[in-house]
């Protein structure tokens, strides 16, 4: 979701920053986010198919606790390094 809070994006560019995720496990969570009404899908009749994700005003507002759970995580990060050091 954080992906999709700058612009819309093509499926492709997506899986292509997420290089862990399968194209079938990908596509499964697109759906399932577009049933909770959290993203868009578009999709432009033309050859090759286009199609975009993009959140949509209710997704957008999850956008302040995805930052929250980062700043967390890098802290986190932080904590388990020093940790390491000792």
């Amino acid at each position: 979701m954080h992906y999709l809070s700058e612009k819309p994006i093509r499926f492709n560019q997506l899986l292509r920053m997420l290089p862990s995720m399968t194209h079938a496990t990908l596509s499964k969570q697109l759906k399932q986010l577009e049933s909770y009404d959290l993203i868009i899908r578009t999709e432009y009749p033309q050859i090759p198919p286009k199609v975009e994700y993009e959140l949509s005003e209710l997704g957008k507002e999850i956008l302040p606790t995805l930052k929250q759970f980062r700043e967390f995580g890098l802290t986190y990060i932080d904590h388990l390094n020093k940790k390491q050091e000792n």
